[in-house]
């Protein structure tokens, strides 16, 4: 896995992840079952493909948010 994210592109999706989890999920018990749980694993995933740079969505794409080394 060739590394395709951004400093700017990771910190976006760590603080989408954080309002998801707080703001939705946490504060405003309007939100149950289904949606809960699809908002939960799309929070996960934003974290996971933060820590490892990785977003194999760009890969089809030919994306990259990275700098150029």
């Amino acid at each position: 896995m060739k590394k395709n994210m951004g400093s700017t592109d990771k910190i976006i999706r760590i603080l989408i992840a954080i309002v998801i989890v707080i703001g939705v999920l946490y504060y405003t018990k309007t939100i149950d079952g289904t949606v809960v749980l699809v908002l939960g694993v799309l929070a996960i995933i934003f974290v996971l493909t933060s820590f490892i740079s990785f977003c194999p969505l760009y890969l089809p794409f030919g994306l990259s948010t990275r700098k150029k080394e």
